[in-house]
């Protein structure tokens, strides 16, 4: 699974349908381990993509290349627009 530099996400989209847009097959479970490791992601759920921060867009890419459960996930940039504690937590 990659998830590129430039996230491209759907930006008319909500963080909720972009989530599931990596999804083989949609698991609830597979969608509160995302929201378990970004908590806003959460919160904003039914926020359009396009109206988020750049950390939080780069959270929603992350959070949908593992609702797809990769063995392998190459990542250009995965830090790039995080908060650093965030950054922080995820690198333990």
């Amino acid at each position: 699974m990659l998830v590129p530099e430039g996230r491209q996400l759907f930006p008319e989209l909500t963080v909720h349908e972009n989530l599931l847009m990596g999804a083989y097959i949609s698991r609830n479970q597979d969608l509160e381990h995302v929201y378990g490791l970004f908590p806003v992601l959460k919160e904003r759920r039914n926020q359009l993509a396009q109206t988020l921060s750049g950390g939080e867009q780069q959270m929603v890419a992350i959070g949908r290349a593992l609702m797809a459960r990769p063995s392998l996930m190459l990542l250009d940039e995965p830090s790039l627009g995080l908060a650093p504690k965030l950054v922080a937590r995820c690198s333990a």
